[in-house]
């Protein structure tokens, strides 16, 4: 995956999306549904009905790019409110392409001594 900057915001938009849109109707809704400028660099994250496709939508100065992914096993983890938006860190952007639950990332192990 393309490295984005360090100062683009990631938003989950909440709430399913018909993910037939494309540039144009993604974009289009940012601007109306979240009161967003699509062209401001950020990073707006769209889930469909069945929750194993999200698509990425993102401009990177030059032109308008569009991700998709899908997962062969399971779904992706989705905020529970029906419109508006989430913010996420970078971090919590990788678990959720990874399928993982980015809301309560587990250790797999816990220190158990400092020295």
């Amino acid at each position: 995956m393309t490295g984005f900057p360090t100062g683009a915001h990631v938003w989950i938009v909440a709430g399913v999306t018909d993910l037939r849109r494309g540039f144009t109707g993604l974009s289009a809704l940012v601007e109306t549904a979240l009161q967003q400028d699509p062209f401001a660099g950020h990073l707006f994250v769209f889930r469909g009905r069945r929750g194993d496709l999200i698509k990425v939508l993102w401009w990177d100065g030059d032109g308008m790019c569009l991700f998709a992914k899908r997962l062969e096993r399971g779904r992706f983890i989705w905020p529970q409110a029906a419109e508006g938006a989430v913010s996420l860190t970078r971090a919590q952007l990788s678990m959720l392409l990874e399928g993982i639950d980015w809301r309560r990332p587990v250790r797999t192990a816990t220190p158990q001594m400092a020295v």
